[in-house]
């Protein structure tokens, strides 16, 4: 490799935020929008699972289409990416499940296997699954694809232990609560593998974040607190853009330019 293309590629910088609190906080906060802003808007407004699903998924890609052409880490495009992709995932479960019938068990099983395919083909073309090495436009588009279908996977699993095997929402929230805790204990007393602790966790938070909107938004006699789609769409969406800000002034959640040899 020449001198020149070790400077250009010592340059290239990540398009995810480097790994702390904040991540998982916005990333359980946009977990749980997805779950009532999907809700809110098919059921809430009346717009129906398939017109909501077409309108939010157009929206949604015009957002990533934003997130792709920017040079690197940005906190304004990325997690809105990351609260538009949230409510695609979850319109797409709903739409199989509550449109046309197939079963969470069915649905949770398919997203299983459409997630593992995604990761194959992603380690297959890039020999990594590292979040410090989304340096290139098809390591990014397989990143999205992995959310994509992490956020499906985990709103059909979510509605599966709270509905189906009829664990209830707050129960299913501390469920995967512990779950995510025990991946964390693993990480930090067994030395387990970085990438793969990191996925199964992103992975868990999506059934705990729509269990924990479940949970505030449906009605008491359905076991949640009663708040409604909308307060708690607001509530979250507020907190979302207030730690956006926070991130975006102070910049704490910008990784260093990669490694050359990453891209």
């Amino acid at each position: 490799m020449s001198r020149t293309d070790n400077a250009v590629l010592s340059k290239l910088w990540n398009k995810v935020p480097e790994v702390t609190i904040f991540f998982w906080i916005i990333k359980i906060l946009a977990t749980t929008v997805g779950e009532t802003a999907g809700d809110l808007l098919s059921v809430r407004l009346d717009l129906g699972l398939t017109v909501t699903s077409w309108v939010m998924s157009a929206v949604c890609i015009v957002a990533l289409i934003w997130q792709v052409r920017t040079k690197r880490y940005y906190p304004t495009p990325y997690w809105l990416e990351v609260v538009l992709i949230s409510v695609v995932g979850t319109l797409i479960s709903d739409l199989l499940v509550d449109g046309l019938g197939i079963s969470l068990v069915i649905t949770s099983i398919a997203f299983s296997i459409v997630l593992a395919a995604v990761f194959a083909a992603w380690y297959a073309s890039e020999r990594t699954l590292s979040i410090h090495s989304i340096v290139t436009t098809r390591r990014e588009l397989y990143y999205w694809a992995a959310i994509l279908f992490t956020f499906a996977l985990g709103t059909s699993a979510g509605d599966l232990a709270a509905e189906t095997l009829d664990f209830g929402y707050g129960p299913s929230a501390l469920i995967f609560a512990g779950a995510i805790a025990a991946v964390a204990a693993v990480y930090y007393l067994f030395k387990l593998d970085a990438i793969l602790c990191f996925w199964v966790a992103y992975i868990l938070t999506r059934p705990l974040g729509a269990s924990i909107g479940d949970f505030m938004a449906k009605p008491r006699i359905a076991g949640g607190l009663g708040w409604g789609t909308i307060n708690t769409s607001i509530v979250f969406l507020v907190a979302i853009a207030a730690l956006v800000v926070f991130l975006t002034t102070t910049r704490i959640d910008r990784q260093e330019a990669s490694d050359p040899q990453a891209a």
